[in-house]
């Protein structure tokens, strides 16, 4: 019991560690590109940064497409 015990505690232990260390970590992201556009080109990024999250989001579109995605950034 106390190896099954230790061996969790270790282990999350481990998790937390990676999960406050990792900079550059995404948890969320996605990035659809759709078949509809505009006459126009346009880009449009839009970050900001804490210093526990930093959230990006963009939205990129040409005469016959659009994308648009985010992501959850740690650190």
């Amino acid at each position: 019991m106390k190896r099954i015990l230790s061996s969790l505690v270790l282990a999350g232990g481990l998790v937390l560690m990676g999960i406050t260390t990792a900079s550059a970590q995404v948890y969320c992201g996605l990035d659809p590109t759709v078949k509809l556009g505009l006459p126009v080109t346009y880009s449009i990024h839009l970050k900001v940064s804490t210093g526990l999250v930093s959230p990006d989001l963009y939205l990129y579109g040409t005469k016959r497409t659009t994308t648009f995605g985010g992501g959850l950034g740690i650190g």
